[in-house]
């Protein structure tokens, strides 16, 4: 049986806020690394690169308000914020596509901490159907709707590819997942319910890129943006 991820839309939690819990949950787990046991929404937000007022209206969609003078309860609030992630549970993980990428992945340790567990991992080529990987045996692609439906899994991550991710999207949606993580250089089509969320290493390095070069022009003299122009002249 395959276990749903909780929908936090449906409970009137914006999207954006959603988007920014993980950032508090980091921010909240090392601090009760380091024991403290309170924070104020200031110390809180700073530490999690958001203003405080946004971060206030983000965790009052928990229901979490925190106390006038003392801040919020640290190990409560990570209860809160996991329990809406849906991070007190066990999540199934299946990997498709064990290059090298997808090797990092299934060997990452910090999975199994923040409640997932990764239950399968699939390639197409011979050479690695078999290996032994994390403590789980790479299993051949044809063997993907039996065994993400044995063992439960919820989410799939799709490190494959491009030319071979739709059609594993296709098939791991047809047998009922409906959470997939996408690291091929692709853009996924799914129909309405499948929740896709995509990692692109190099359009965030091209992103850098852009603001190194903005830098390094600033500091050379050389080209600027035309908006740039514009301020300077009516300055």
């Amino acid at each position: 049986m395959i276990r749903r991820l909780p929908q936090s839309r449906d409970r009137g939690i914006p999207e954006a806020t959603v988007a920014r819990l993980p950032l508090y949950l980091r921010a909240l787990t090392g601090m009760a690394e380091r024991g403290v046991a309170t924070v104020s929404s200031e110390d809180l937000a700073l530490a999690a690169g958001v203003n405080s007022a946004k971060l206030r209206k983000d965790l009052s969609h928990l229901g979490s308000y925190g106390t006038r003078g003392v801040g919020y309860d640290v190990e409560y609030l990570i209860y809160q914020i996991s329990r809406e992630l849906g991070l007190t549970q066990d999540w199934a993980v299946a990997i498709v596509g064990i290059g090298n990428l997808g090797r990092a992945l299934a060997n990452y340790g910090g999975f199994v901490s923040r409640g997932f567990r990764v239950a399968a991992l699939f390639d197409a080529n011979p050479e690695v159907v078999g290996d032994h990987i994390a403590g789980l045996n790479v299993e051949h692609i044809d063997e993907l709707e039996a065994v993400i439906e044995r063992r439960g899994v919820s989410i799939v991550v799709i490190a494959t590819p491009a030319a071979a991710a739709q059609q594993i999207c296709d098939r791991v949606i047809a047998v009922g997942v409906t959470s997939i993580l996408n690291f091929a250089p692709t853009v996924l089509s799914v129909p309405e319910g499948v929740d896709v969320r995509k990692v692109d290493l190099s359009i965030e390095l091209q992103i850098l890129a852009f603001h190194e070069q903005r830098k390094g022009d600033r500091e050379s003299g050389g080209p600027v943006m035309a908006e740039e122009l514009q301020q300077g002249a009516s300055a």
